[in-house]
């Protein structure tokens, strides 16, 4: 019989690292961002204001599942909220329960949950891969009995890498693979190129080193790069977020899950993209090239080679996540849909007046617009993940 265990600090989790490390390899479609390493790294810098509470699904004294969650405060446009989800602040693209059966798990987890003193005013399962996961999540809210609606969250752009570089080449439309071509020429009058890629094997091999003279060069590209002036403040080269990812790095060297990239132009860097690494899954974090030479086309030239390289490696999926559709149109083979699937607490007035606020909302003409626009920001040829929002008659 599966029982369900809560941890609600770091320290209780440190005993489990084995165990999750098992489990994760055992995960379909897993992510760095899975890894007890990367929550270690999430809670030393976004844990403030929030409350841990990991689910242990074992079954005769094994763990066999983990679901994390973290419950923290959300300004929503009826106050403070608060809301359980997963816990990955929108670093990477999507996320779900730990271990070789994500059903079993999350019903399990959802069970839990619902017998325990709810400190939560959401339930919102985020970052929910349409299909696989989110089938999961559809029949395990079902099966716990709890009434949900869901709503389109991103899509990501990916290159699926599995049939080579050849076959993947001659997929790219003939104008692309000219400018590419024209690109390297052009590139290749300034100096010598070299492609320098960094992926440690991590501290079980002994093969650790963060390498910070390559992160700092990355960080020194995004300066020089458009991302400089940005005011998102999440780029490598922004002061609010630099110590957090200087301390994602050295986690992620220590479990192998670097993946750096730097075009260099006679020894000097000219472009960086900065990837985490797991199991032949690669997923872009940040990328940019020195604007001083932009017209040369390095940022292309380096996404050529990067790719090149990794059907070298057997890599099978590169993640170039959300947003910034028209300079990935040309690379990515596949839109992929995140869903998420959000439960109102029963009984809570502010989760009962955002329900409310929703629901309204989803009436209103403002979400033709909004779907319009949506699909005006995808690549050409795609087709928009639908805006429907559907509602569990369960309670």
């Amino acid at each position: 019989m599966r029982v369900v265990r809560e941890l609600n600090t770091l320290p209780q989790l440190a005993g489990l690292r084995l165990a999750w490390g098992e489990l994760l390899c055992e995960t379909a479609d897993a992510t760095w961002f899975q890894s007890l390493e990367w929550l270690e790294t999430y809670w030393q810098f976004f844990g403030k204001g929030q409350r841990l509470r990991v689910l242990l699904i074992e079954d005769a004294g094994r763990v066999v599942g983990i679901l994390p969650f973290v419950v923290g405060i959300e300004f929503r446009r009826v106050g403070r909220v608060k809301v359980l989800t997963y816990p990955l602040h929108g670093w990477g693209t999507f996320y779900g329960p730990i271990g070789p059966d994500p059903t079993a798990t999350l019903e399990a987890g959802l069970k839990h949950l619902r017998q325990t003193p709810r400190d939560w005013d959401l339930l919102e399962l985020r970052w929910a891969a349409r299909g696989g996961i989110g089938d999961a999540i559809v029949q395990s809210l079902n099966t716990a009995g709890f009434d949900y609606v869901t709503s389109r969250g991103h899509a990501a752009a990916q290159v699926e890498l599995i049939r080579g570089w050849e076959t993947y080449w001659r997929s790219r439309k003939s104008h692309w693979r000219n400018n590419v071509r024209r690109s390297v020429r052009q590139l290749s009058t300034c100096g010598e190129i070299e492609h320098v890629r960094y992926r440690p094997l991590g501290a079980a091999a002994n093969d650790a080193d963060p390498r910070w003279d390559l992160f700092d060069a990355c960080v020194e590209l995004a300066r020089r790069s458009w991302q400089g002036s940005s005011r998102t403040g999440t780029t490598l080269s922004h002061a609010s977020v630099r110590d957090y990812l200087r301390a994602a790095h050295t986690a992620a060297a220590k479990s192998g899950a670097v993946d750096l990239n730097l075009l260099l132009l006679d020894g000097q860097p000219v472009a960086f993209a900065y990837n985490y690494y797991y199991r032949g899954s690669v997923y872009g974090l940040r990328s940019g090239f020195d604007a001083s030479i932009a017209q040369q086309g390095a940022g292309t030239v380096l996404m050529a080679q990067m790719i090149e390289d990794s059907c070298r490696r057997g890599d099978h999926l590169i993640d170039l996540g959300p947003d910034y559709f028209d300079c990935k149109r040309p690379w990515l083979t596949r839109l992929q849909p995140a869903d998420q699937y959000t439960h109102y607490r029963a009984g809570g007035l502010r989760a009962q007046a955002l329900r409310l606020t929703h629901a309204v909302r989803d009436w209103l003409p403002a979400k033709v617009l909004s779907s319009a626009s949506d699909k005006r920001n995808l690549p050409k040829g795609t087709k928009a993940p639908s805006r429907k929002t559907e509602t569990s008659m369960r309670n």
